[in-house]
């Protein structure tokens, strides 16, 4: 019986189209990766969702209480200045870290001399932990004689800054380290994207007649449209959830004097960290999920390829 179930089933088996019998061993190899990533992504999605809607301190079990946490955050005046320096990160730190990650890989592509050296240092800063960089990065920002940047000031003859102290230069101190962690890895990817454009485009402009000007804009921009949408998004997404930066460089004084620097995601920390209001927490971590999702698809719809 054995061996007739077993011819039974290799004759079943034989019956099937291949086109059926690949499909059965890929969706048989991606079983376990799927499963997998619902559990761990999807699963604690759809449960913040509805933790959102609950009142919970981790003591007691949940209590529903329908759209009171959202409510309570949008009427909350704490929640919108931490909704304007999430965006202040976002709207100023991505163009101006895409924009000098570009001119330095259009200029280092050139180079020739230790070019792998110079890659490597300008990469280094992007495999540092956010710790350490940021702690030493708030030493660079201490007043003389600790500090070195102010040092520096006082060589020049210029004042010193108050810079993480200050309400008005904190979000921007911290932006501009947040600016050189992330600058070697754009770099890497735009100098990717410039070796990938064939060089016969080049060598036909050139006979042409275009500047290096023209070859820049009516080329070499145009060809790495692929590469700058994926940097947008991915430098998007970055300074929408920047946390490690502010929280080692304002350790004392979480989110900077007056909250100047906190963003979304230090909030949603202290909140459910250090008051146990997880239901308020997971709202809050609701809002930060929709906005990062409005932010990528607008991005996506606005550097879509044009037909």
């Amino acid at each position: 019986m054995t061996v007739t179930a077993a011819r039974s089933g290799d004759t079943f088996w034989n019956r099937l189209p291949m086109r059926t019998r690949r499909l059965i061993w890929v969706w048989s190899f991606l079983a376990l990766p799927i499963l997998f990533y619902t559990v761990i992504r999807f699963y604690p999605t759809v449960e913040a969702f509805w933790l959102s809607l609950t009142n919970w301190d981790l003591m007691k079990p949940p209590k529903f209480i329908g759209l009171a946490n959202y409510e309570k955050l949008f009427a909350d005046p704490q929640f919108w200045k931490v909704f304007k320096n999430t965006f202040t990160y976002l709207l100023i730190g991505t163009p101006v870290s895409l924009f000098l990650a570009f001119v330095i890989a259009y200029y280092l592509d050139r180079v020739r001399f230790m070019h792998g050296l110079i890659r490597g240092l300008y990469f280094l800063p992007f495999l540092t932990t956010a710790a350490a960089m940021g702690w030493v990065w708030r030493w660079f920002y201490q007043p003389a004689p600790i500090g070195v940047i102010n040092n520096m000031l006082n060589t020049i003859g210029l004042p010193q800054q108050t810079f993480l102290r200050s309400v008005d230069q904190a979000l921007y101190s911290i932006m501009a380290t947040s600016i050189w962690a992330g600058l070697g890895f754009q770099i890497i990817i735009f100098m990717a994207g410039l070796r990938a454009i064939p060089n016969t485009y080049y060598e036909a402009a050139r006979i042409d007649g275009l500047g290096e000007w023209a070859i820049l804009r009516k080329i070499t921009i145009p060809l790495l449209k692929p590469t700058t949408v994926f940097l947008v998004v991915f430098s998007s997404i970055g300074f929408l959830r920047i946390f490690d930066q502010v929280y080692n460089m304002t350790t004392y004084d979480p989110g900077g004097p007056l909250g100047s620097t906190k963003p979304l995601v230090l909030m949603i920390y202290q909140t459910a960290f250090s008051s146990y209001a997880m239901g308020y927490a997971a709202a809050q971590t609701v809002v930060l999920f929709s906005i990062l999702l409005v932010v990528s698809l607008l991005q996506l719809w606005i550097l879509r390829e044009k037909k």
